[in-house]
């Protein structure tokens, strides 16, 4: 290995130093990183509860564990109590002081699981006839899941649960479609503390199985070395290719994405890498931010984890996950396709070249060093797709087995440290995810109470005035705007309970309108006005971020267009398609997103001008409702274009040759 490879595999090997001093951005972008920093007695308390915590979950996941209700009452407890000890009342408190009323939260959150453990029985019994004692601690469980969703979170998803809970007081007293009959304090505390339709409802009940142990597994994968051997394989298949670090950043970003599901975090780790590398072969500095964050946005949309969004989503539709997550890969390998061909024809059009072949770690180096730790991977895979065993289980397996297969090597081998290190870290991670998903369960509890998702639904329909078209185009809207306030979970629940009913009304299949719905509530994170994966981006490269913003949605234009794509034909998700019409599609939807990105970028061979890049934009667009017709129409004009373009680049390069 030649010494800028060992320079440029040693900066790698920071990466959790470079994380460390990128902390002021990450903390600014992505509130959940703002935690408190304490020292010996109350770290060690912390470390204590959030260790148990994890273990808590995996023991449940391989014995079983309490009643529904108990055992996610536990989980939002316990998450409460480590956020009221973790993040302060405001960011201009000091981050190593506790304050008193940080710890009576805690015991009050404490006190409303030890009374769900000790009532159990009476609360069944009650069946929804509250005593005094119940309206109590219900009212002190929403009170305290709003403040901690509001230090975790920001105002927007607390607020918006407190619309809710006032819609549901007073909403007898609207006019129009959205009037309901009314309920009370009494109800309507009761319904979201007592049952599994509200705070413990579906989406804590993912959050207390699926999420918490597949967030742990990405907490055991990164204490591994995994992010190390992305960033190293990357570097080595496509480092020396043209734009070479661009490419790096998309491999590396999408396959840590899919894992971490935590756009803005990858951005600041991955790119306080990638971006400078960038930059250094040439690309612009608003360029390089928005390859990393388009990137990073992309890996919750890549199977096989998608940042633990599929799981809510197999939960939500009662499908098995091996069939989402299948129907998930075209679409996502599009998105990157779409990313590739813009970065690579950004290269040839600037005539960037990559990093010297010398200058790289080789393919086999890093496969013999880190590459065992795909194993945990493809074991993951194999439990999901093949084995039959549950999707609990299978990741309670996996963490297993990623701690033996890190043990193969010293470099990746980890210290009882280490492990512990990685059980404080899963639980602190999953945090942010649980505290969203008990105030999305205020506001869907809500909605289910007084029917507003199925009004909403009815209106949408009525706005878009039975157009499939225009329907599409509101939900897409109402979710991205949604997505700018608040985490891509909770945005995809109450999405997915309010929007997609809709796109359902209108005939389309439930997981399609769900997948719709998905894309489009992540796709904020690179939406300005208020687009954060971008911004961070922005403030690693120096760039200006509302530019890198924009630039970012035009590198993810695939990722705009294919959930159009598969609401108008299925089988772009392989649903209902025989081998020969999901090769057809797969060849279109690929030819399609390439000329797309060509056209977007103003690059084939040459230089497009305008009128050649509509041409080419339109083609592209006409696969978007595949059928014999515009396939055939859209091929003949993209292979018009093409054969223009490479006539006209052969003219030139043979005048070029002329004049020398």
């Amino acid at each position: 290995m030649s010494r800028t490879s060992k320079e440029i595999t040693t900066d790698n090997r920071q990466e959790e130093e470079l994380s460390n001093d990128q902390k002021e951005l990450l903390e600014k972008y992505d509130q959940e990183s703002r935690f408190r920093s304490f020292k010996r007695g109350m770290a060690l308390l912390i470390t204590v509860i959030a260790v148990a915590f994890s273990l808590y979950h995996l023991y449940t996941s391989y014995f079983s564990g309490p009643v529904t209700l108990k055992h996610r009452s536990l989980h939002v407890g316990v998450a409460l109590v480590l956020i009221f000890l973790l993040y302060p009342a405001f960011q201009r408190l000091k981050r190593s002081k506790l304050h008193w009323y940080d710890i009576i939260f805690s015991f009050l959150a404490l006190s409303t699981t030890v009374y769900m453990f000790v009532e159990y029985l009476g609360i069944v019994n009650r069946g929804g006839l509250p005593n005094q004692w119940d309206v109590v601690f219900a009212t002190i469980l929403i009170v305290l899941v709003l403040e901690a969703a509001r230090r975790v979170t920001g105002w927007a998803l607390p607020l918006l649960a407190i619309l809710f809970i006032l819609y549901g007081l007073f909403g007898r007293n609207l006019p129009g479609i959205f009037r309901h009959r009314g309920f009370d304090w009494e109800q309507l505390s009761n319904f979201l503390y007592t049952t599994t339709e509200g705070i413990y409802g579906t989406a804590i009940g993912v959050s207390a199985t699926y999420i918490f142990l597949f967030i742990l597994f990405g907490a055991v994968l990164s204490k591994s070395g995994m992010g190390q051997f992305f960033n190293d394989i990357s570097l080595a298949l496509a480092g020396h290719t043209k734009g070479g670090p661009a490419k790096v950043a998309v491999l590396a970003s999408g396959m840590l994405g899919s894992i971490n599901g935590a756009a803005v975090a990858n951005v600041v780790t991955t790119g306080a890498f990638t971006i400078p590398l960038m930059k250094k072969v040439g690309y612009q500095r608003n360029f390089a931010g928005a390859v990393e964050a388009s990137a990073s946005v992309g890996g919750q949309i890549l199977p096989p984890i998608m940042g633990a969004a599929a799981f809510i989503m197999a939960e939500m539709l009662g499908m098995p996950y091996s069939q989402i997550a299948l129907a998930a890969i075209l679409p996502a390998l599009l998105f990157y396709i779409g990313i590739i061909t813009q970065v690579h024809l950004r290269a040839s059009k600037d005539g960037l070249r990559g990093i010297k072949r010398a200058d790289l770690p080789r393919v086999k180096e890093v496969m013999k060093e880190r590459g065992h730790l795909l194993l945990p991977l493809l074991f993951l895979m194999y439990m999901l797709f093949f084995s039959g065993r549950t999707i609990i289980f299978s990741a309670f397996l996996t963490i297993i087995v990623t701690i033996l297969v890190a043990m193969i090597r010293k470099t990746t081998r980890m210290s009882f440290k280490d492990i512990v290190e990685a059980l404080e870290m899963g639980a602190r991670n999953t945090l942010g995810v649980a505290i969203a998903c008990a105030a999305v369960g205020i506001i869907v509890g809500v909605a289910t109470l007084t029917g507003f998702g199925l009004k909403l639904a009815n209106g949408i329909v009525l706005l878009g005035g039975q157009s499939l078209f225009l329907t599409l185009v509101f939900t897409m809207l109402a979710c991205i705007v949604l997505g700018m306030g608040l985490p891509s979970i909770p945005t995809y629940i109450i999405t997915a309970t309010m929007a997609a009913p809709a796109l359902v009304e209108l005939g389309i299949q439930p997981f399609v309108a769900h997948m719709f719905v998905f894309y489009f509530g992540i796709f904020a994170n690179i939406t300005p006005p208020v687009a954060l994966a971008s911004f961070a981006a922005a403030g690693i490269s120096g760039g200006d971020p509302m530019r890198t913003g924009f630039q970012s949605m035009k590198l993810s234009i695939a990722g705009f267009i294919v959930p159009y794509m598969f609401v108008y034909s299925n089988s772009l998700l392989l649903m209902d398609t025989t081998w020969l019409e999901g090769a057809v599609v797969v060849l279109t939807s690929i030819t399609g997103v390439v000329m797309l990105g060509a056209g977007a970028e103003g690059y084939l061979f040459k230089k497009m001008n305008v009128f050649i890049r509509i041409v080419a934009i339109g083609g592209a667009l006409l696969f978007m409702n595949p059928s014999f017709l515009t396939d055939m129409i859209g091929f003949s004009i993209i292979a018009a274009v093409i054969l223009f373009q490479y006539i006209g680049y052969k003219k030139e390069t043979n005048n070029s040759e002329v004049v020398m």
